[in-house]
């Protein structure tokens, strides 16, 4: 059951990522360039989180500090990629297809969410489906069973909001409305903190959790890049 256990939670984790990325992604080279570029300033972030980490010794074993100082220093180098891409953005758009400019601004909000998003559940699922494989099996002395699937489940729920939270957070510092900046922060930082709760076993709680604010940032997001009802039935409907 470990292979298969592997290959499942792996598609449960990343399918729906990879199907985005292939759908809306991989046909245009400077959309992928993009998205490889927010992926490297997650990672720098990461190198940061880690830096104040192992700098704050007395702090170093209480994961809390580490997990709030980590979501403050993402959403700083999220705004970063936004200022990054605002100073670009006249020059992508004369290399790329032609699309009305509020289009492309959600666009490219869009592509940085998914690059943050695919490394961040990269990097918090690779060790763990690697022991995934064997030789031992996880739950049959110590932790719960389901621990993998939960943690396969909670990765992909990050994903799609790093995708959301960058289309709410470009638009919001755009448009200046700091409340969305601040749902922007402080979401990640419940989303962040809930998943404490693990250590305790208490995964309903926290996964129930987690996707009640990732249902109620895609809302969000599709009525800033202007969807509505109307739009919302045609998709349902395909016309």
């Amino acid at each position: 059951m470990t292979v298969v256990e592997f290959f499942g939670c792996s598609f449960l984790a990343f399918g729906p990522p990879l199907a985005m990325f292939s759908l809306t992604i991989a046909h245009d080279p400077i959309r992928i360039i993009i998205l490889i570029a927010a992926s490297f300033f997650w990672l720098v972030s990461l190198l940061f989180s880690s830096t104040v980490w192992f700098t704050v010794y007395p702090l170093r074993d209480k994961i809390a500090f580490g997990l709030v100082c980590s979501v403050f220093i993402q959403e700083a180098f999220r705004y970063l990629m936004y200022k990054l891409l605002r100073k670009t953005e006249r020059g992508l758009q004369e290399v790329t297809d032609i699309i009305h400019i509020s289009d492309y601004k959600h666009i490219l909000s869009y592509v940085c969410g998914l690059g943050f998003g695919i490394i961040s559940g990269a990097f918090s699922l690779v060790n763990i489906l690697a022991d995934s494989v064997g030789p031992a099996t996880v739950g049959l002395k110590a932790g719960s069973n389901i621990f993998i699937v939960i943690s396969a489940a909670q990765s992909l729920c990050m994903i799609l909001l790093h995708t959301f939270w960058s289309v709410i957070f470009f638009n919001a510092c755009d448009l200046k409305n700091y409340y969305h900046i601040g749902y922007v922060v402080l979401s990640h930082l419940f989303v962040s903190c809930i998943t404490l709760l693990n250590g305790q076993e208490l995964f309903a709680v926290s996964l129930t959790a987690s996707y009640i604010v990732m249902l109620a940032t895609c809302v969000i997001a599709f009525r800033v890049v202007g969807g509505n009802l109307a739009s919302f039935k045609k998709f349902v409907t395909c016309k």
